[in-house]
């Protein structure tokens, strides 16, 4: 694939995960915010609305307004801004596994930083899944991609011949 599709194709698949994050933040909070927990495949899933003010599972929920800006929103964002320059100016030795696996990082990180900009630090969190007493925190789908991107870009590093 050329250059300039895999660089489209980058910029079309972040617009459509980010949208895809804000649409179900924005179905969250509709039906949950304010609502008792709903419980799904004998309390497998869990859907149940929170703000978090953190990073994940609200670590450094407790910093200061300005601190908290700086760190949680400010530096990922310049460090997402460099990966996606990264990405377009290497995008040509990349292969689909590393060009997906950034694009589902950057798209969800890009999604969390919009709540916390736009929103006073307060990312939307709503899914929850786990067996009795062992179970995730509460996290959102940019969340879902961003793990899913790091356990892709691992993998694909398994590969020697990739970029």
């Amino acid at each position: 694939m050329k250059k300039g599709m895999k660089i489209l194709l980058f910029c079309l698949s972040s617009l459509t995960l980010i949208s895809w994050d804000r649409a179900s933040k924005e179905l969250a909070k509709e039906h949950l915010k304010d609502k008792a927990t709903l419980s799904y495949f004998h309390d497998t899933i869990r859907l149940q609305y929170v703000e978090n003010t953190g990073a994940a599972m609200g670590f450094a929920d407790d910093l200061p307004k300005q601190l908290s800006f700086w760190l949680l929103s400010m530096a990922p964002l310049a460090l997402l801004l460099g990966m996606s320059g990264y990405v377009i100016k290497n995008s040509d030795k990349m292969n689909g596994a590393k060009m997906a696996a950034f694009t589902l990082i950057i798209a969800g990180g890009l999604g969390n930083i919009y709540d916390r900009i736009v929103f006073d630090r307060h990312v939307t969190d709503f899914m929850n899944i786990g067996i009795n007493d062992l179970r995730t925190g509460i996290f959102n789908f940019a969340d879902v991609c961003i793990t899913a991107g790091a356990i892709l870009l691992l993998a694909s590093y398994r590969n020697k011949n990739t970029a």
